[in-house]
């Protein structure tokens, strides 16, 4: 191995698939069609490092805007832990994002390591597991998102997110076999949601609303677009109370847990108003 040489380069999307291979077998249950919507959100923020030949290292570090970005994918093959090519990606991944407010979510045994880069702590997210086929409610509020303009459901995610994503929305809600749904109030959007299939079950994600009764709505109409037998996973701000209490309501348990980290000041988002976040990857 001492002859070999190791070398970083940025992913092609087809190498992206490698890095979700990678996470899938980490236990991460990653989408069946993230891939796209995570590479138009910034397609020079993926890297993979390769031993001669093998891939054996993955980093992904969307650069949002010039102000921040957010880490992700940050994974080694398990033979090759130990030996120093995480860090060399780690630190190709930093310098790409230099300058910019980086997040990230990580597992919680890494917090200290992270620290020793500059992240300082934020909130923890929790995912929650719970079966769907939940009964939809019976309202005509609720919509496809489909039909409401994408520059409103743009408009509307701006609180919830330090920076603008419209390429990665845009893909995000119209990924095969998932549900958006949007839920109107006095005519004017007021909340949001898609769930979309995994290597198991289904995430809801992101799910967002102005109040709890919107969220709740949205949660059910989600849930029951998919079969009783089927697991369903929603990730919560563990800051938000009422969502917490919402995947509690209806029998979730919590199943992992992430630090959402930062290496700048916290940003300011609406976290009362976010019921599930869209992705530990990419935020």
């Amino acid at each position: 191995m001492a002859n070999k040489q190791f070398s970083i380069k940025k992913m092609t999307k087809s190498e992206l698939n490698i890095a979700i291979e990678w996470a899938a077998k980490e236990g991460w249950n990653p989408g069946l069609y993230d891939a796209q919507s995570y590479y138009c959100a910034d397609p020079n923020g993926f890297l993979i490092g390769y031993l001669d030949d093998e891939p054996i290292a993955s980093i992904s570090v969307v650069k949002y805007t010039l102000y921040f970005g957010f880490l992700g994918f940050y994974i080694v093959k398990p033979e090759y832990r130990g030996q120093g090519y995480g860090w060399q990606i780690w630190q190709a991944g930093l310098s790409y994002l230099k300058g910019c407010n980086i997040a990230l979510d990580g597992v919680l045994e890494q917090q200290e390591n992270y620290k020793k880069s500059g992240f300082q702590f934020a909130y923890s997210n929790i995912r929650f597991e719970g079966r769907g086929g939940s009964k939809a409610p019976e309202t005509p509020n609720i919509v496809q998102l489909a039909n409401i303009p994408f520059e409103v459901l743009c408009a509307y995610e701006q609180p919830f997110f330090p920076a603008k994503r419209d390429d990665f929305l845009k893909h995000w809600i119209n990924q095969p076999q998932s549900n958006a749904l949007g839920i109107m109030r006095n005519d004017k959007l007021a909340g949001y949601g898609v769930i979309r299939p995994c290597r198991q079950g289904y995430k809801i994600g992101p799910l967002v609303a102005d109040e709890a009764l919107l969220a709740e709505s949205l949660f059910l109409a989600l849930s029951a677009s998919v079969g009783t037998a089927e697991f369903i996973y929603l990730d919560v701000p563990e800051v938000n109370k009422a969502a917490i209490d919402l995947a509690q309501r209806y029998n979730m348990a919590p199943s992992f847990e992430t630090a959402r980290m930062y290496t700048g000041p916290r940003p300011d988002m609406q976290l009362s108003k976010v019921y599930g976040i869209t992705s530990f990857e990419i935020g």
